[in-house]
């Protein structure tokens, strides 16, 4: 490993018990994960996610708590060579929902160059089989499981 990668994501979960789910297309492959991205230099976590949403969604958001971090070792999908750190953090919109939903997979819409589309998926319903990543699949069982109890 040369070195760590720290994503930073958010779990936006609507009244209907579904999480916002982001499809996208880069480095020659689709994959749905949750909203949220690689943290840049000199950026701290929560203003790193607030960027990305504002990026990819166009949408302000506040964080209202931690949910998990990565506490395996992970070795980075598309680069061998790092290890990967995964923050995730609940989240709700500060202003009025505007984003696009998709009601498929990977219906996209092409946006400064990214491919990327956004929908929910139920949190009920073995939602761990929606997503690619095996971070992700951790995450959306626990997040099922909490909003079970």
């Amino acid at each position: 490993m040369e070195k760590f990668n720290i994503r930073v994501y958010g779990l936006l979960v609507n009244e209907k018990q579904e999480v916002l789910v982001a499809d996208e297309f880069e480095f020659g492959m689709q994959f749905t994960k949750f909203p949220g991205g690689g943290l840049e230099l000199g950026e701290g976590l929560i203003d790193g996610l607030k960027r990305e949403w504002m990026e990819e969604l166009g949408q302000e958001i506040e964080v209202t708590e931690h949910f998990y971090t990565t506490d395996f070792f992970q070795q980075s999908g598309f680069h061998p060579n790092q290890q990967l750190i995964s923050i995730y953090y609940m989240v709700k919109t500060i202003s009025d929902f505007k984003v696009s939903i998709s009601t498929k997979p990977f219906d996209f819409i092409e946006k400064d160059g990214e491919m990327l589309s956004f929908r929910w998926i139920k949190l009920n319903e073995q939602t761990e089989k929606h997503l690619t990543f095996s971070i992700d699949k951790i995450v959306v069982k626990r997040l099922a499981e909490q909003f079970e109890g």
